[in-house]
């Protein structure tokens, strides 16, 4: 893997000492918020980390490299061009033997900060089973590297255009564990409520490390959900988001988006259905976990040292 990895100097220095680190993932820039707000974003979340106590590592693929951490040109870099792929794992060795640039989606940084020796994984909300899954089989590379991928995830949940449900049941099958930080109920990205509950619920920071710490400790293979709802203040009132989603998906259906496609088309719908107030809720959600997310690496470090 060496060959492949390209760590930026602080994030080594980091990993080097032992101290904290979290990882981003790079589908956010490119794909999922437009200029400029995906690369203010992007700085906002990696300073969130900060003023945890922990280093933040956004990851992509640049040059036929793996970089572990991106620079402010390299972060503005892929806020601006049209040309960079989606990339999740099936998609890495096409686009690190072309040299392409490559954004990371949660199953490929999921894999990338494995190999590096991340622990914890920092996003907006992790994919799932498509509610249309009984016709077009669509359930999410990000659900089977949680499965077989020791890293913990914090998320605001599932995205709210997918069926929360037969995904929580899809990552109980596969023996992936679906905390809540500081609720019962799983957050459904952007409420803070899916009807679901949880399997455990740890008020503080240091009592999830613990719990992964054991769970790793076991030599269990899987990573871990950490459902950590968007702030009450704000999130999006039920109604209003339920039929943004809806008017969404029947516009996917009639306009035949399919495979990877079909995540940025809806997030972008259900923002201009909802005037831009999905996005601002997107943001601070992605902020808040970005915060959680450095709390727990620290205590992580605490726990195993």
């Amino acid at each position: 893997m060496s060959q492949f990895l390209r760590t930026h100097p602080e994030v080594a220095a980091a990993l080097a000492s032992g101290a904290p680190v979290v990882a981003l993932e790079s589908t956010i820039i490119s794909h999922g918020m437009p200029w400029p707000q995906n690369v203010e974003t992007a700085h906002a979340v990696e300073q969130r980390v900060r003023d945890a106590g922990a280093v933040p590592a956004t990851i992509a693929l640049l040059d036929g490299e793996i970089a572990i951490g991106l620079d402010a040109s390299q972060l503005e870099r892929f806020g601006q061009s049209s040309t960079v792929d989606k990339v999740s794992r099936r998609d890495m060795a096409r686009v690190l033997t072309a040299g392409q640039d490559g954004a990371t989606t949660v199953a490929s940084t999921m894999w990338c900060a494995h190999q590096a020796g991340i622990k914890v994984f920092a996003t907006g909300g992790i994919g799932g089973v498509h509610r249309d899954v009984a016709i077009s089989g669509d359930v999410s590379a990000d659900l089977e590297e949680l499965a077989q991928t020791p890293v913990a995830v914090v998320c605001a949940g599932v995205k709210s255009i997918l069926d929360i449900g037969r995904t929580l049941q899809y990552l109980e099958t596969r023996g992936v564990p679906v905390y809540g930080y500081r609720s019962d109920q799983f957050p459904a990205f952007y409420t803070t409520d899916s009807g679901f509950a949880v399997d455990a619920r740890f008020d503080s920071p240091a009592e999830l490390a613990a719990a992964l710490s054991t769970q790793w400790a076991l030599g269990f293979d899987s990573g871990a959900v950490v459902g950590n709802p968007i702030p009450a203040d704000l999130a999006m009132p039920n109604d209003v988001i339920t039929d943004a989603v809806e008017s969404a998906l029947s516009a996917c259906a009639r306009e035949g988006v399919s495979g990877p496609a079909v995540t940025p088309f809806l997030l972008k719908r259900v923002a201009e259905s909802t005037g831009g107030d999905s996005l601002k809720s997107n943001i601070a959600l992605i902020k808040h976990n970005a915060f959680v997310a450095g709390e727990i690496a620290v205590a992580l470090v605490r726990a195993q040292s």
